[in-house]
C-alpha cells in the first residue's frame, strides 16, 4: 500500500491510500479519485516529505510509527465500489445542476421562504420560482396546508 497526498483544482488537500502506484494512475485517468470536500475529481499528487529511517529516532517517533502500522489500510478499490463511486459522482453532478438552474431561475428569499410561499399560494403576490430557508416544522407545516415545496440537494461543498 501507498499513501499519497494529493490536491483538488480548488487547492483542497487530502491523502488516499492505493495499493500501489499504477493504482493511483488507473483510477485517476478513470476519475474515481475527486477531493472530499469539493467532489473534484481534477487532483494531483503534491510533494511529500519521504518516510526515512534513522537510528536516532525519538519514542515520540517510534510510537506515532507503531500507530501507523496498527492503524488498518483501507482495501482497494473493488470493481462494484468503482462503480458506485462513478453513479455517485455523476448523481452529484445532476444535484449540482438542479441547484444551478434553481438559483439562476428563481428568486432568492432566504428566511422569509415559507412567508412567501403561503402568500403566493393563497394569491396575496403573482406566482413565482422561489428559493431560500425554512425549518422543518416550517416545511411540514406548508405541506400540511396543501402548498408544494422541495429542498434543494445538499452537496458536499456544502459541509464546509
Amino acid at each position: 500500500m501507498i499513501k499519497y497526498r494529493l490536491q483538488c483544482k480548488k487547492g483542497h488537500e487530502f491523502e488516499s491510500w492505493f495499493s500501489n502506484s499504477a493504482g493511483y494512475d488507473k483510477q485517476v485517468k478513470r476519475g474515481l479519485v475527486s477531493c472530499p470536500q469539493c467532489g473534484s475529481s481534477k487532483v494531483s499528487k503534491t510533494l511529500m516529505s519521504p518516510s526515512v529511517s534513522t537510528r536516532g529516532r525519538s519514542r515520540d517517533t517510534d510510537r506515532e510509527r507503531e500507530q501507523e502500522r496498527e492503524t488498518p489500510a483501507p482495501a482497494p478499490l473493488t470493481e462494484g465500489d468503482a462503480k458506485r463511486l462513478a453513479v455517485q459522482k455523476e448523481m452529484i453532478e445532476v444535484m449540482r445542476k438542479v441547484r444551478r438552474h434553481v438559483e439562476a431561475n428563481a428568486e432568492y428569499v432566504g428566511p422569509r421562504f415559507a412567508e412567501e410561499a403561503r402568500k403566493m399560494h393563497h394569491e396575496e403576490t403573482e406566482a413565482r420560482g422561489i428559493y431560500g430557508e425554512a425549518s422543518l416544522d416550517e416545511a411540514k407545516e406548508l405541506a400540511e396546508e396543501g402548498i408544494d415545496v422541495l429542498p434543494l440537494p445538499r452537496l458536499p461543498e456544502d459541509a464546509s
